[in-house]
C-alpha cells in the first residue's frame, strides 16, 4: 500500500514539478515564410535580399522535387512517395515541411522552397524591427547566425544527396551572399 501511494504522489507531484520549473525561452518559434522576410529585406538598403533569394536556386527547391526525374530518383532510392512527400527530399528541399501546423502562419508556404527561416531560423519572434534593431535580441528570439555558414551548407550539400557533385562552398556562397550592404557616410 505505501509503494502505491508512494508512486501516486510522485506522479502527480512531477508533472506539476516539471511545469513550474520549464523554460520558458523553450518554446518553439513560428515560420512566417519569405514573402514577409522580405517585407523589410526587399530594399536597395538592405542589399535586395529577397530578389537573391528569389533568383536562387534554393527558391526553386521544392519545385525540383515535383518534377518526373525527381519522383525517378526517389523510387530508385527505394522510397515508395513522391519526392515531394518524401522526408529524406524534403528536409533539404523546403522549410517548414514536417513542422506541427499551429507552428506555421498564413504567409508561410513549404513550395517555397529552402527559404530565409531554413538557415536563419523560424522567425516569428524575431521579424519585428526592434527586435532586428539588435543582433543579441534577434538570436534570443530565434534567429540563427552560424559561426561557420559552410557547416550549415553542407548539411544538405553532400554525398548523401543522390546528385550530389563536389560542393565548393566559397564559389557557391559567392552565387547566393546576400549580406547588408555596408552604409556610405
Amino acid at each position: 500500500m505505501k509503494n502505491k501511494l508512494t508512486l501516486l504522489v510522485i506522479m502527480v507531484i512531477t508533472p506539476v514539478f516539471l511545469f513550474m520549473y520549464s523554460n520558458p525561452d523553450d518554446k518553439k518559434h513560428g515560420y512566417i515564410g519569405a514573402d514577409a522576410c522580405g517585407m523589410c529585406h526587399k530594399t536597395d538598403k538592405q542589399g535586395k535580399q529577397l530578389d537573391i533569394w528569389k533568383n536562387s536556386a534554393h527558391a526553386k527547391a521544392y519545385a525540383t522535387l515535383a518534377t518526373e526525374s525527381a519522383d525517378k530518383i526517389a523510387k530508385e532510392k527505394g522510397f515508395e512517395t513522391p519526392a515531394a512527400k518524401t522526408a529524406d527530399c524534403l528536409k533539404c528541399h523546403a522549410s517548414g515541411h514536417d513542422v506541427d501546423a499551429s507552428l506555421v502562419g498564413k504567409k508561410f508556404k513549404v513550395e517555397d522552397g529552402v527559404q530565409c527561416e531554413t538557415c536563419h531560423g523560424s522567425g516569428s519572434e524575431y521579424k519585428d524591427m526592434k527586435v532586428m534593431k539588435s543582433r543579441e535580441e534577434s538570436v534570443k528570439n530565434g534567429l540563427i547566425v552560424y559561426e561557420k555558414t559552410e557547416d550549415l551548407c553542407v548539411k544538405c550539400h553532400n554525398s548523401e544527396s543522390p546528385t550530389f557533385k563536389e560542393f565548393n562552398f566559397d564559389e557557391a556562397y559567392c552565387s547566393i551572399e546576400h549580406s547588408i550592404p555596408k552604409s556610405k557616410k
